[in-house]
């Protein structure tokens, strides 16, 4: 039997309808199980070819009802056929399907991840009593979502007078409020978990939602049974039920607005979301349970395992799917500080370039300790180790002092930003609204770059000639000035390298909103205020000093002292594998090429090569600020799920503002 129908399916994807009898002849009710789904299996393929493209519904459907009517034209084998499908949905555990497909056997992010990799690697059996897995075997193709929600009303009429008697309805019936019994146990378990619970407002618990549900669901249950009364309280128990989880569904809804107080993480936004489709499953469930005519609530319910069938088989699904809240939240711990750097008035615009001055005063430090460093003459590792260590300190003293580097704000700025755009779809005026705000960004950036090169640069040329003044020599001899000139110029790899430093910034933005979010989340400003050992050591009014302090400043030491290290540690690392990487920062080059001018003097300025590295710092700047830009403002519109038009609108607008007042990009007005 299972090689007859092995061979059917070979045969069929060549000539499904010439076919299409033998395989119904092939049809035993008292074949065993293994065998009996294969055939199911073949039978599905016949209807779907293998070549049929996703969206394509006309084939199947055609297919589908050439079937019905073979065996409209013969009773016995109409028979033999029905007692087959029957006997493998009466014997199959329907719970498997309608309370457990598409949802992970457990809690966590990783106990899915590993269910995942473990079905994309592992071949499934024909021989299961899991009518889940059986699904995933019978509707496999991407399409078969598509064909399903295609079938008409008549032809789902023949389907039904197929398949369905009282027997099978009592059973399915049966399986049905068992389901909703398992999902409503499985919801009051989510949200009654150590993880949720205290995420919930408090408000919405005090009807106890989540503690009622599965005593409604049982009540549901025992409804079943009373033979007298029981369509009646059936009904209302439906209806109590709905009211319970609409009850449930914001409890759960609450825990996102709570996350910037407690945080977020993986596992707590799975959970989240299988809470909510666990919660529109049991109402799919009652549509089927409460409709007079369920035949099309049924065909919506197996639409919808269809469609999950690709991503139950998707790792990348999986993640694209539960970490966009991740990235939102990431995203907008990185806006709620991003904000501080976007200037909107003629007295914000000057205070930013005041204090981007005093960021190029620190960078001119940077810059000297940078080329002392380098006369160490230290190994690779530790010589990018030392290098990072200056410039991360360099920055974290520039945070400190309240100072800016230019090159910071972008990836820091954009998910600020595409927090204006959560109302873009419904209003031009949001659209208008985000243009200024791209406005007064791109001013501030220039601003930022203007304040820290025009004072790095004068500073280190101040210090170069002090230098000469004191002991007769420059702080860098000839031999590195011109070291500078070669790495520096626009005719190297220059451009190349000042995008892929604007990499590593975007990359500290994340791993700033990582690290603050990992503050929040564990409450350590909390344990700070409150531990007893710690406010012993520090004393009550310190300790809460700290506390804030410390929520205030996280996520910009995080950023800062990331940044700095990967400077100096990502080329070291990527030349030990043979890439040659290096990092072009437009501040730090031009605190060097101005060093470099210290030490060669004049002369150098008739110099081609001079010129070809002074040419290449407004472009470094421009690399450095468009990529983390670019990178951070996808991240944030990825984790908003904006759509694909309204984006074409922004651009529209956004060019049309630049032909109507190109200066407004330039100047506060």
């Amino acid at each position: 039997m299972t090689a007859l129908l092995l061979q059917l399916r070979t045969v069929l994807a060549a000539q499904p309808d010439a076919d299409l009898p033998a395989l119904l002849d092939a049809a035993d009710p008292g074949a065993a199980r293994a065998s009996r789904h294969l055939w199911l299996i073949a039978l599905v393929d016949a209807l779907r070819p293998a070549d049929t493209a996703t969206g394509d519904t006309a084939v199947p459907l055609e297919r589908l009802r050439h079937l019905l009517d073979l065996l409209d034209t013969d009773p016995l084998l109409a028979q033999r056929c029905r007692a087959v499908l029957r006997s493998v949905f009466a014997t199959a555990d329907a719970g498997t399907l309608l309370a457990d497909f598409g949802f992970s056997p457990r809690s966590g992010f990783g106990a899915e991840l590993i269910d995942r990799l473990r079905r994309v690697t592992l071949p499934g059996t024909p021989d299961t009593g899991d009518l889940g897995q059986l699904f995933l075997m019978v509707f496999h193709h991407p399409g078969d979502a598509d064909w399903l929600g295609a079938i008409d009303a008549p032809t789902l009429s023949r389907i039904e007078r197929l398949l369905v008697d009282d027997h099978v309805r009592g059973h399915w019936h049966r399986a049905l409020i068992d389901s909703v019994q398992m999902l409503a146990s499985q919801v009051r378990a989510v949200g009654l978990s150590a993880s949720i619970r205290p995420r919930i407002d408090p408000a919405l618990l005090a009807d106890r939602p989540f503690h009622q549900l599965a005593q409604a669901a049982a009540l549901l249950s025992d409804a079943d049974e009373s033979v007298d009364t029981a369509e009646q309280q059936q009904q209302q128990q439906m209806t109590y039920l709905r009211v319970l989880l609409d009850a449930c569904r914001t409890a759960a809804a609450s825990v996102r607005e709570h996350l910037d107080a407690w945080g977020v993480s993986v596992d707590v936004v799975f959970q989240i979301e299988q809470l909510h489709e666990r919660i529109a499953r049991i109402e799919a469930l009652l549509d089927c349970l409460a409709s007079p005519e369920p035949a099309h609530e049924w065909q919506r319910l197996t639409v919808a395992f269809a469609r999950s069938v690709q991503t139950r088989r998707s790792i990348g699904a999986l993640f694209s799917h539960h970490y966009a809240m991740l990235a939102r939240k990431v995203a907008e711990r990185s806006a709620a500080t991003g904000e501080h750097y976007i200037t909107r008035t003629r007295d914000e615009y000057l205070d930013m370039l005041r204090r981007a001055c005093g960021g190029g005063l620190v960078i001119a430090g940077t810059t000297f300790l940078k080329f002392a460093i380098g006369a160490l003459a230290l190994s690779a590792f530790w010589a990018g180790f030392w290098a990072g260590a200056n410039y991360a300190a360099s920055f974290v003293l520039i945070h400190l002092l309240h100072w800016t580097v230019a090159t910071k704000q972008p990836a820091m700025t954009a998910p600020a930003m595409a927090a204006k755009l959560d109302d873009v779809g419904d209003s031009d005026a949001a659209i208008e609204d985000f243009v200024d705000e791209v406005t007064h960004l791109i001013r501030t950036q220039i601003a930022g770059i203007l304040g820290n090169v025009l004072v790095v640069a004068p500073v280190v040329l101040l210090a170069q000639g002090a230098a000469w003044l004191l002991q007769g020599a420059p702080l860098i001899d000839a031999h590195t000035a011109h070291k500078v000139l070669d790495k520096l110029t626009l005719a190297g790899p220059t451009l190349l390298y000042a995008a892929f430093t604007g990499v590593l910034l975007f990359l500290s933005s994340l791993i700033a909103g990582w690290w603050e979010n990992w503050f929040v989340f564990h409450r350590l400003d909390s344990a700070i205020a409150h531990n007893p050992r710690i406010v012993r050591w520090l004393g009550a009014e310190r300790a809460q000093r700290w506390s804030h302090w410390w929520r205030g400043n996280i996520s910009g030491l995080a950023a800062n002292c990331s940044l700095g290290m990967m400077l100096g540690l990502v080329p070291t690392l990527a030349a030990f594998f043979g890439l040659p990487i290096e990092v072009r920062h437009v501040t730090l080059s031009a605190g060097q090429l101005a060093a470099a001018l210290g030490t060669l003097g004049v002369p150098v300025l008739h110099e081609p090569a001079f010129w070809w590295c002074v040419a290449a710092v407004p472009l470094t700047g421009a690399l450095n600020v468009l990529v983390s830009f670019t990178l951070a403002f996808r991240l944030a519109l990825r984790s908003r799920g904006l759509k694909v038009r309204d984006r074409g609108r922004l651009y529209a607008a956004l060019r049309r503002r630049l032909r109507e007042a190109p200066g407004s990009f330039l100047r506060p007005g």
